[in-house]
């Protein structure tokens, strides 16, 4: 087992290192961040008016009029329908901010960029007409999800480009008594200008293609392909197994894994949001929703599972003390305390439930829906802390909150043996402890003088 554990730790640990460090996945991760508040915000007014109760809509028409429900959309659109446009200011703010340049200066010129490679117009056929017409408009197709995997592309490259240009020093310079802010708005005047005139070039290059501009060139050549690829089960279960492993060397394994597979997670969700909206047949089984409201319970591990296989046989009190202090944390999805306290973290014992467990939630989760028994999720933005059985009814119905509780069930009986085990050696050491202090005590009556 030794053996096997420094050979896993030989892989793991240089390559959490790497992405770890990596400032482009940082970027990637912490200006998604950025937006998640507002995404979260738009998903309650979209629940409110998508409730899944029966005659919900009309219960609440008789107080609030006909139409209620598509004036609540309004928030809705301007938070989904924009999506890309606040990741990439999201992305181009984290990473100049990783670069150490001025990180507003990067964000606008990565969005002027990703506007530039952008088709401001689209052909219209009225109805009853023959003739066609080139309107002029916000194209919310390639600024909402459509346009997700080309706004992070151009906000990382124009945000390097702005960086290595100003960093080379090619700026104009203003002399000392001019106000810092009007002197860094000329040093930016060099960068920025270089960098939109890349991406005009690049542009014009693309407009003389079959594929008419750079959006349709993304989506069809990377965008489809690794939404493809990531909805498909081995894909899911290969990250969770990643994941955990990482988890167990004491490395934050859903940073690390959700910095590369995260992007792709949240297109999908938004594909069946889009579709959720319209009252279309949702596209896709993963995504970010199936990740977080049903692959774990309680944080990685679905290490809630195993705090209520604590208080049901454990006797050790560390062990039942670590579960009353993980218990409540356990509940939103924070299980720190119980990977760095019983610890599960290097334990070699807790390896095997605490990465096989949240496997067979995917796989069992995956088929379930599958065959029509669990809706699919419906791309609805909640927070992952939300508790499980709410979260489950929220994203998939009743059905998701009964299989949230089957899954909960399965992991405590999978859970038991092994915390049964640790929970003996940990009597034995109490017990231990116990007659060393007793041996230590001072009893008069044993004196001899």
């Amino acid at each position: 087992m030794n053996t096997i554990m420094k050979k896993m730790e030989k892989v793991l640990m240089p390559l959490a290192e790497v992405i770890g460090k990596n400032k482009y996945l940082i970027a990637i991760r912490d200006g998604f961040l950025i937006s998640t508040p507002l995404l979260i915000v738009g998903s309650l007014f979209l629940l409110i008016a998508n409730f899944p109760i029966p005659g919900w809509d009309e219960m609440i028409a008789r107080f609030l009029g006909e139409g209620w429900a598509a004036k609540l959309s309004v928030p809705v659109s301007a938070t989904f329908d924009l999506m890309t446009i606040l990741a990439v200011v999201g992305i181009g703010y984290s990473l100049g901010r990783e670069l150490d340049i001025d990180a507003i200066q990067a964000s606008v010129t990565g969005l002027v960029a990703f506007f530039i490679v952008t088709p401001f117009s689209r052909t219209f056929t009225p109805k009853g007409s023959d003739i066609t017409y080139d309107v002029s408009c916000v194209p919310l197709d390639w600024v909402g999800s459509k346009g997700l995997f080309l706004g992070m592309i151009v906000a990382l490259v124009a945000v390097t480009i702005f960086a290595k240009i100003l960093k080379k020093g090619w700026v104009i310079k203003l002399p000392a008594g001019v106000p810092p802010t009007v002197a860094k708005s000329f040093e930016a005047l060099i960068p920025a200008a270089i960098v939109m005139t890349v991406f005009f070039l690049i542009n014009w290059v693309f407009t003389l293609t079959s594929y008419g501009n750079l959006h349709n060139f993304i989506f069809k050549i990377l965008q489809v392909p690794l939404l493809k690829l990531g909805n498909t089960l081995p894909a899911m279960v290969i990250a969770y197994l990643f994941l955990h492993g990482f988890w167990f060397f004491g490395i934050n394994g859903s940073s690390v894994v959700g910095a590369v597979f995260n992007p792709i997670l949240k297109a999908l969700s938004v594909e069946n949001l889009d579709a959720f909206k319209a009252g279309q047949e949702i596209p896709n089984i993963i995504t970010g929703q199936f990740q977080d409201m049903f692959a774990t319970f309680g944080g990685a591990g679905s290490t809630l599972s195993l705090i209520i296989a604590i208080f049901i046989v454990c006797r050790s009190q560390r062990i039942k003390q670590m579960g009353k202090l993980s218990f409540l944390p356990g509940v939103f999805g924070i299980n720190e305390p119980i990977i760095f306290g019983l610890p599960i973290m290097l334990n070699p014992l807790m390896l095997i439930p605490f990465a096989l467990i949240p496997t067979i939630n995917i796989i069992i989760t995956y088929f379930c829906m599958t065959a029509g028994l669990v809706p699919l999720t419906n791309g609805v933005q909640i927070p992952w802390t939300t508790p499980p059985v709410i979260s489950g009814f929220l994203v998939s119905g009743w059905q998701g909150s009964v299989l949230q509780l089957i899954l909960i069930v399965l992991g405590v009986l999978m859970y038991i043996p092994f915390i049964k085990m640790l929970d003996k050696q940990y009597l034995k050491e109490e017990a231990v402890n116990a007659a060393n202090d007793e041996d230590d005590d001072i009893d008069f009556d044993d004196l001899t003088l």
